[in-house]
């Protein structure tokens, strides 16, 4: 599996695009846990102490939000698929909405 990493994330991945083995029947959150588990330092940018993805990380498999799936994480990923990582903050932009969340501002 192909995991490309964009803005902060790639200095830390040491490179764009790395690769991953994992067995038949691996997870998007396998895929995860392997990530980290090859850059640990990238645990604490990507992982809550629970181990959950920040919601405000964007990330995509094949170009598409796994958050609107309905089994999100857990759906299985195979050999073919790409997930892109991308930093939550892009062209200066933060995720506005996910920042409000936290911050318990609802306000559009």
């Amino acid at each position: 599996m192909r995991v490309d990493f964009y803005g902060i994330y790639r200095p830390i991945a040491g490179g764009k695009t790395i690769e991953f083995e994992l067995e038949r029947g691996a997870t998007l959150r396998d895929l995860l846990e392997a990530v980290v588990a090859r850059f640990p330092s990238l645990r604490i940018e990507l992982l809550d102490r629970e181990g959950q993805l920040y919601p405000w990380i964007p990330l995509y498999v094949n170009g598409r939000n796994p958050r609107l799936w309905a089994d999100g994480l857990d759906r299985l990923i195979g050999v073919a698929d790409v997930l892109s990582v991308f930093s939550p903050i892009a062209s200066g932009k933060i995720n506005v909405e996910e920042t409000r969340k936290l911050q318990g501002d609802e306000t559009p």
